[in-house]
């Protein structure tokens, strides 16, 4: 049987329980519509929330870590080396922070084709002087410019000029700690070292990243003016962050380098699995709601198709009769559940782009975030094809066994009975 007579007839059957399919079709939207507006406002948190972390993480992190040094003089004793020996209040080895020959790893990590950029950091303990009060916090040393290009550290930047740390003696405070001290930009303040060297830098910022107790203890400076500040060479550098192109790369590459340049080596993934974890969790919920929904739209269409068919056994009847066989009743049948999926989704996909605006304009302003000024929104376009896709799937599987119940009606047993 030709598709333009199939078309024209599923039309008059959906026109003729106009309202029905109305239903029907309102459901797979407003499905469709929660659909891919949830999946982008539940991933725009996510990826606000990653970047609160991930943005500020480095891919892989190099460094000398303080421990007990594992070989024990008493180990090394002839007397001994055939003993077990219990040693207990170890402590650290005499090992240097800094990393030696920092430059030239930097230049081996800069020279690797995974390696999307490298930049040296300096982290040392020091003492706030705030009148008599001490308080205790953390001056990180850094290649400002690197910095704002891997680590976005501009956009945390909430008060002050980021470039002006390259100038001599200057810090930028985070916004806890400045609050604590009553520092305002300007200002000059105190900062001693545990090893007892004093220095005066002038407060050029505020930084912010959302997470109150690192922006209660952290400040920034240049490498250059946190070297002076420390009383070391040039060359002091006790961390190397490093950024992948890829992600997931870093764990094997961390265990590789560790190896070839003998320094500590993190990884991304290992330091922040708990976080990767609640992220993946909040990404499953949020499909499960999702696909849930487009479900019950399903069992809705479902339900649809089959009060159709009861009250058109009639109308089948005289199709099969006239002699369209099984295979084009349930033709029309399935058509009528592929029209209500596409015009429900395709309005639905429409409205939940639509949603995703209205949301994505909603004032949401904190203290804490004072760089988000609405609620993060996610527009992936993979979102929208899942959405369309599973509608389609959804009402074909809604379709199909009503139609292929319609198919299997005998005409005779329908015309005796009426």
């Amino acid at each position: 049987m030709k598709w333009s007579l199939i078309i024209e007839l599923s039309k008059a059957l959906m026109f003729a329980r106009l309202k029905q399919t109305g239903v029907a079709a309102v459901g797979v939207m407003f499905s469709i519509t929660m659909f891919v507006a949830l999946l982008g406002f539940m991933n725009g948190l996510n990826a606000m929330l990653d970047g609160l972390v991930l943005n500020r993480t480095p891919h892989i992190r190099f460094y000398n870590e303080i421990k007990p040094n594992p070989n024990q003089p008493v180990d090394e004793s002839p007397d001994f080396s055939n003993s077990l020996n219990f040693i207990r209040s170890i402590k650290p080895s005499t090992s240097r922070l800094a990393i030696h020959n920092a430059e030239k790893i930097i230049q081996t990590l800069e020279s690797d084709s995974r390696v999307l950029g490298v930049s040296p950091k300096i982290s040392s303990q020091v003492f706030f002087n705030v009148g008599t009060i001490d308080l205790t916090g953390v001056v990180n040393g850094i290649d400002v410019e690197k910095e704002a290009q891997l680590f976005a550290f501009t956009d945390y930047v909430t008060s002050g000029n980021y470039e002006d740390l390259n100038q001599t003696n200057t810090i930028l405070l985070g916004k806890g700690l400045a609050d604590r001290m009553l520092a305002d930009i300007g200002d000059v303040i105190q900062v001693t070292t545990a090893q007892g060297n004093q220095v005066q830098l002038k407060v050029v910022g505020y930084y912010q990243s959302g997470l109150g107790d690192f922006d209660n203890a952290n400040s920034f400076a240049s490498i250059t003016t946190t070297q002076k500040l420390l009383g070391e060479s040039p060359s002091y550098i006790t961390d190397i962050q490093v950024k992948l192109y890829d992600l997931d790369q870093a764990p094997p590459m961390a265990r590789e380098l560790e190896q070839i340049f003998e320094i500590d080596a993190d990884d991304i993934q290992t330091v922040n699995a708990q976080f990767e974890t609640g992220t993946n969790i909040r990404t499953l919920i949020s499909y499960a709601v999702g696909i849930t929904l487009l479900v019950v739209s399903g069992f809705g269409i479902y339900n649809i198709l089959n009060m159709m068919i009861y009250e058109k056994l009639d109308t089948i009847a005289i199709l099969k009769a006239i002699g369209f066989n099984s295979t084009d009743v349930n033709r029309i049948f399935i058509t009528i559940a592929l029209s209500i999926g596409v015009i429900g989704g395709g309005i639905g996909l429409i409205l939940g782009f639509l949603t995703c605006l209205g949301i994505d304009q909603i004032p949401f302003e904190t203290e804490a975030l004072p760089t988000i000024k609405t609620f993060p929104i996610d527009y992936n376009p993979k979102y929208y094809l899942i959405g369309g896709s599973f509608s389609l799937i959804t009402t074909y599987f809604a379709g199909f066994f009503p139609a292929r119940k319609a198919s299997g009606v005998d005409p005779v047993d329908i015309i005796r009975g009426k």
